[in-house]
């Protein structure tokens, strides 16, 4: 009897793209044809579509025994389902990619060999895009900022495409994050990342996931995650605001003494302060309730997905 391949997986998660997944199936496939020396399992998550994608990776997984489908019960958002499959694969190594072939499988046969050399992160990073130039320019802005703020160095333009190693996944499965920034968890674990730039291609069919809510969510994940930097200078900004509020008091007090009758107070100073502190302290509340936020989801201990059915596992 052979000897079994050692096995990799590659994890897409999915959600109404039923415009895709052949493709996404045909493209893969091809990729990895020629690396014979692995087998491979191909497990797609799908985030409870409302369309005909599951019943296309059903009927992909009828003729190949490699493809693998989660189904989950209901849409659980686009950070805990795409996570939840990874911690699913049982491969040597894991290739994360999205399902709107925007990441090319292409990359895959350069993903294995920079693993091979002894690489445990291999992440490909998009320095340019063909999409749209405003949502661009807005996320490598962030992901300086973030760099900039957070105690850990995070690999810029990366999202999420990539090859992670089985001790690296091993690693991320003891944490038990229920609420999880993946881009930040790997950069915390402080293995080498091996990054390849890449042109991402702009998406021709479906509709994008990722509208402005998804992607605050996303920001703000990352920044309440890694760096407690906001909630700092929120306390700094309070006292100094608070100390240059009671200079200005005191000295409007002296000058209303000094100058009784011809000093009046007026009522535009008042009102322009009283909306100003308004605004800081309103702004503030809303960093803290991000940090108590985030508390609440880790005491909750709720699952990161429910599963609707396996099929191939």
């Amino acid at each position: 009897m052979a000897n079994k391949k050692p096995l990799l997986s590659i994890v897409t998660p999915c959600f109404n793209e039923e415009a895709n997944v052949e493709e996404l199936y045909r493209r893969v496939k091809a990729s990895v044809a020629a690396v014979d020396k692995y087998d491979f399992e191909f497990i797609f998550i799908d985030n409870h579509s409302e369309d005909s994608t599951v019943e296309k990776l059903k009927a992909l997984a009828a003729t190949d025994p490699a493809v693998k489908l989660i189904v989950n019960t209901r849409n659980f958002g686009h950070i805990r389902s795409p996570y939840y499959g990874i911690l699913q694969s049982r491969g040597l190594a894991t290739i994360y990619l999205a399902s709107d072939l925007q990441d090319p499988p292409e990359m895959i046969p350069e993903f294995i060999r920079y693993w091979e050399e002894g690489y445990k992160l291999v992440m490909a990073t998009k320095p340019h895009s063909e999409g749209p130039a405003l949502m661009h320019y807005m996320r490598k802005s962030y992901y300086r900022l973030l760099d900039g703020i957070s105690d850990i160095t995070v690999v810029n333009d990366s999202t999420g495409f990539g090859l992670y190693d089985q001790v690296v996944l091993n690693q991320l499965r003891q944490l038990n994050e229920p609420y999880p920034f993946l881009r930040g968890l790997i950069c915390e674990l402080g293995y080498e990342i091996k990054t390849i730039p890449f042109l991402q291609a702009r998406r021709l069919r479906g509709i994008t996931k990722n509208n402005l809510y998804t992607l605050y969510d996303i920001a703000m994940l990352g920044i309440v995650s890694h760096s407690k930097l906001p909630i700092r200078i929120a306390a700094f900004v309070g006292f100094t605001l608070g100390l240059v509020s009671l200079i200005t008091a005191i000295v409007f007090i002296v000058l209303k003494l000094v100058y009784w009758d011809a000093f009046p107070l007026g009522i535009a100073p008042l009102v322009i302060g009283l909306f100003f502190m308004l605004g800081i302290q309103l702004m503030f509340i809303g960093i803290l309730g991000e940090y108590v936020g985030s508390i609440h989801t880790y005491l909750q201990k709720r699952p990161l997905v429910v599963e609707k059915e396996r099929v191939n596992f």
